[in-house]
């Protein structure tokens, strides 16, 4: 079976600075794949391309078979997104922006109603379902967005920090509903957060400069350094990379 995300040779030039260097993965459904690297390495400009946010210089980005470029709409259809920052409509209630996300997607009736009581439900939105986003924390301003990109069941999911400003309960339950939906999704995960890997990845890619500089489990990527410790794996990865282009 083909995998649910295809990247080739993905690239971004802004000008003279390349921030995708000739990216390569494939995604499968039931992995959970941990996008790792330092500020600037080049994971959101990744994630942004394979959203069809940002046009690629060159090389392609497939969702269940639709290049994002050619088949933007159809791609997007099969994709979930949180982007960086998950905007949103400040002033609008959290189950009106739901409705709207809904409705720009083609739901409607009971169907959209039980779409969102089920986004809601799995982000724990319960009891500010009807409060404006404004006044939220940070948190559960991060869990709107988590909800919009679970409101249509798509088969892949593209999460950039999904636990940022989170408080360590709230993170496990979003580590959890992620365990729950991997064997029917494919899932990309951006984190600075190296216990996320552990606790939900099933793969792992290091990016550095632009580069991949790893592709392994959590286990294989462990094992790259004499403590064992992923983050002694990230600095020592990076540093290479860094001392590479500085050759």
């Amino acid at each position: 079976m083909s995998a649910l995300i295809e990247i080739e040779g993905l690239t971004k030039r802004f000008g003279g600075f390349t921030a995708v260097d000739h990216v390569s993965f494939d995604v499968q459904r039931g992995e959970v794949l941990g996008f790792l690297g330092p500020n600037g390495a080049g994971k959101s400009t990744t994630m942004r391309m394979l959203a069809g946010f940002i046009t690629p210089s060159s090389g392609s980005a497939r969702i269940c078979g639709h290049d994002v470029t050619s088949d933007g709409v159809k791609a997007r259809r099969r994709l979930g997104y949180l982007p960086e920052g998950a905007p949103t409509y400040p002033d609008m209630a959290v189950e009106d922006f739901l409705a709207f996300t809904g409705r720009i997607r083609g739901f409607s009736g009971g169907d959209l109603q039980d779409r969102i009581a089920q986004a809601i439900h799995l982000t724990t939105l319960e009891d500010v379902r009807r409060l404006p986003i404004e006044t939220l924390s940070k948190g559960f301003k991060r869990r709107v967005g988590l909800a919009q990109a679970l409101l249509h069941d798509p088969d892949v999911l593209v999460l950039d920090e999904p636990t940022d400003g989170l408080d360590p309960n709230q993170k496990h339950e979003v580590r959890a509903l992620i365990q729950s939906m991997a064997a029917q999704k494919a899932i990309i995960i951006s984190t600075h957060i190296l216990e996320e890997v552990d606790a939900v990845c099933t793969r792992a890619i290091v990016i550095a400069n632009g580069r991949v500089v790893a592709d392994a489990t959590p286990l294989e990527l462990a094992a790259l350094h004499p403590s064992g410790r992923l983050d002694d794996v990230f600095r020592q990865l990076t540093l290479a990379e860094a001392l590479t282009d500085a050759a």
